[in-house]
């Protein structure tokens, strides 16, 4: 199972140094097509997006996310940090789990 990032070029290159391919992308058309190309990608198992370009093309997401199962879209913050109003990891593991990490 691989890992594929969509995102800013400073979390997309940040990742290439981890050894994870992915593509840069500045524009809700460009945040679309490539989310389309990574899930028809053989192979990749999680997509990992920047909550911004995740944001750009919210209705998308969500349903990619609830059609599917594989791959498991994750939204990270970006370089900018998290965006206002959402929940950081750890507090969506607590209310998930129920255990403060």
């Amino acid at each position: 199972m691989q890992f594929f990032v969509i995102g800013d070029e400073d979390t997309v290159l940040g990742f290439r140094l981890a050894g994870v391919e992915g593509e840069t992308v500045k524009t809700p058309e460009e945040a679309r097509d490539s989310l389309d190309r990574a899930f028809q990608r053989p192979g990749i198992g999680v997509i990992i997006m920047t909550e911004r370009a995740a944001e750009s093309i919210r209705p998308q997401v969500d349903r990619l996310v609830y059609k599917s199962e594989l791959p498991l879209i994750i939204e990270i913050p970006g370089l900018a940090g998290p965006m206002e109003g959402r929940k950081t990891v750890k507090e969506m593991i607590r209310q998930a789990v129920g255990i403060q990490l």
